[in-house]
């Protein structure tokens, strides 16, 4: 089975890999990863990467790392996940440092997944489960015009989750489309 390497102007979003490692440890010892239950220790960070890539095989699909093109360093992290399969996938990002924070690089990364989500999931949608705290996070899910669902019970493994319906939209002819 072959993986895509999605590509913007400015990123590749590519399968995680060994080469991830410092930088998304780094991520995961950091008070960024509180969101998502962190800081976590680097056995946890390797585990939680090993996992990210256990994904792909598992389920098909995944989380890319986003590497700027520039210089070929990981900032972060996009893609569905999918850990109950009765369950839609969940939309996911995260940049991993905040000296990439605020330059759209989030942005850019979810749009370039949502262009090919639909092909690769088999799906038109996906949830979004963010921490009602995660300000940033819930702005971003907006601008890739998720819509919020009130009447969404959080999950328990994140019961401070706000929950948004994410859309992967087609053009006409049955391609997929950016938003």
């Amino acid at each position: 089975m072959t993986h895509p390497i999605l590509e913007t102007e400015r990123l590749l979003m590519v399968l995680p890999h060994a080469d991830h490692l410092p930088a998304y440890a780094r991520y995961c010892a950091s008070e960024r990863s509180v969101f998502v239950g962190g800081p976590f220790d680097p056995v946890k960070a390797f585990e939680k990467l090993c996992a990210m890539s256990g994904h792909w095989a598992m389920r098909g699909f995944g989380r890319f790392v986003i590497v700027q093109k520039a210089t070929g360093q990981p900032i972060g992290h996009v893609g569905a996940l999918q850990l109950d399969p009765a369950e839609l996938p969940e939309m996911t990002w995260t940049i991993w440092e905040g000296a990439f924070e605020s330059k759209g690089y989030a942005f850019e990364a979810a749009r370039a997944y949502l262009s090919q989500a639909s092909d690769a999931l088999g799906t038109q949608g996906m949830v979004a489960r963010i921490n009602k705290d995660n300000s940033r996070s819930l702005r971003l899910a907006e601008r890739i015009g998720a819509v919020r669902d009130d009447a969404a019970e959080p999950p328990t493994w994140m019961p401070e989750a706000v929950t948004y319906l994410v859309k992967q939209y087609r053009k006409a002819d049955g391609q997929s489309s950016p938003l």
